[in-house]
């Protein structure tokens, strides 16, 4: 299981006013409306069965933090992604581990965001100076062509200081918007998150208790940066601020799309090998197929004998359908047999569950018909897949399970 049980805390949210005073709110809004409640609002949906009936007799329980739920980005539901904000928030809700994404600033300081090129849409870029700054001006949605509107902005192109002036916002716009304003529009008037560099988040997380699982993202800028910056110093340096800060390494679960960054860490940094994750995102790929996983390249069994412990697939690739029920898939039969853990990615992503719940559900959309189906999902992952931890962008709901379950 994941390591660490953190101090207790009482399940409420935070919502973090000096940040939004610090952007020039007065009287900045509540955030959420309705979603502390999302775990018990849930449960209400899920049809009667043996299920309901043992989450049921958790209700009113005491909450206590469980390593079983992964902070994806923190809590971006309900806060803006990979800010101080939405870090706290996520250990609020009982996250025993969080999550950021490491991209880089143009003068190479490791930072938290989720795409080296999403700051159009995830700070207030466009509406600042530094708007001019960016890769693709904004450009209006063109009813006549479909495109949306929309823009690209990078870390790699502001320095440090330039960054740090931005403020986090929910990553919610308008595509069919004629101008920045309306573009924006979806959250004007929210609070503005604090942005974090990865050594920020090492030390917000060591005070909060949590294991941590920065993820390496891929570079969007031609490497090596700058003509000296590569894709292994970057590796490097992602575990140096853990060292630094003199984080135990059994607190760290580095994650990677990437193979190459796997395989790095487990050789060049063995104290952090067990914990190292292959995030597998061959499931994209149209010949890809969970019920034949033997035809992956690499194997499960190559996987294990490259070092890799822990595998990391997106929900819909652990499940499958038989007999009218969800059970494991192939994929998730041949990882446990390989003697690979498992981490899944993302519960709370999908919006409205009716109707098959989207990407993350499509092996077993046809079971799947209302909010309260995310239960039933989540049982079989811990029960018959077995996982050690859920990404949840919403990690309530994976607390109230795990917490009902005596789940990490």
């Amino acid at each position: 299981m994941m390591p660490m049980r953190p101090t207790r805390r009482p399940l409420v949210i935070l919502v973090l006013l000096s940040a939004a005073a610090a952007c020039g709110a007065e009287q900045p809004p509540q955030w959420l409306t309705g979603l502390d409640d999302r775990p018990l609002a849930l449960l209400d949906t899920l049809p009667d069965g043996p299920l309901k009936m043992r989450l049921e007799a958790c209700r009113g329980q005491e909450a206590r933090p469980s390593t079983f739920a992964i902070g994806h980005r923190g809590a971006p539901l309900g806060f803006p992604e990979h800010t101080r904000e939405s870090y706290a928030a996520a250990a609020a809700q009982g996250a025993g581990v969080l999550e950021c994404d490491v991209t880089f600033t143009a003068d190479r300081t490791l930072v938290c965001r989720h795409a080296q090129c999403d700051l159009h849409s995830t700070t207030n870029i466009l509406d600042t100076a530094l708007a001019e700054r960016c890769r693709e001006p904004f450009a209006a949605a063109d009813p006549a062509t479909g495109r949306p509107a929309g823009a690209r902005c990078c870390t790699s192109e502001l320095t440090l200081t330039e960054f740090r002036g931005l403020c986090g916002r929910r990553d919610v716009v308008d595509a069919t918007a004629a101008s920045v304003a309306d573009y924006l529009a979806p959250t004007r008037g929210e609070p503005c998150g604090t942005l974090m560099t990865h050594a920020e988040s090492v030390t917000l997380f060591d005070r909060l208790g949590v294991a941590m699982t920065p993820e390496l993202k891929a570079p969007e800028v031609p490497m090596p940066f700058q003509g000296s910056l590569t894709r292994a110093e970057l590796a490097d340096a992602l575990i140096d601020d853990y060292r630094r800060a003199g984080i135990a390494p059994a607190r760290v679960w580095p994650q990677s799309f990437s193979l190459d960054d796997v395989r790095h860490w487990i050789n060049r940094h063995p104290e952090f090998a067990d914990r190292v994750v292959y995030l597998d995102g061959r499931g994209a790929g149209d010949a890809f197929d969970p019920a034949a996983p033997e035809r992956l390249e690499p194997t499960m069994a190559q996987l294990t004998a490259m070092g890799v412990r822990v595998i990391a697939p997106p929900v819909w690739v652990l499940l499958t359908i038989e007999d009218g029920r969800i059970v494991p898939s192939a994929y998730a039969r041949a990882a446990r047999a390989a003697g690979l853990d498992i981490v899944t990615w993302t519960l709370e992503r999908s919006g409205s569950l009716a109707g098959g719940g989207g990407f993350y559900y499509q092996s077993v959309a046809e079971l799947i018909e209302r909010d309260g189906d995310v239960y039933t999902v989540l049982d079989v992952l811990a029960r018959d897949v077995g996982v050690i931890g859920v990404f949840s962008d919403w990690p309530a709901t994976v607390t109230f399970y795990a917490n009902c379950m005596n789940l990490g």
